[in-house]
């Protein structure tokens, strides 16, 4: 039997995210595709909020 709050506590399909920009480790950066730093682009901080780095520790921003 399942739990009556997980019908509403979880999503039913996770949402699909496709991340413009990516991780370049000689700069130790997040870069949009140009090659530009992912933080120089101010549309793209107010759609994601943040450019938080996926490399080593979950805490580290680039911003």
């Amino acid at each position: 039997m399942r739990p009556f709050t997980l019908n509403y506590a979880r999503p039913r399909s996770r949402p699909t995210a496709v991340t413009p920009y990516r991780f370049d480790e000689s700069l130790q950066l997040n870069v949009l595709p140009d090659g530009r730093p992912a933080v120089s682009d101010p549309d793209l901080l107010l759609v994601v909020g943040t450019t938080a780095s996926t490399a080593g520790s979950k805490t580290h921003f680039d911003d």
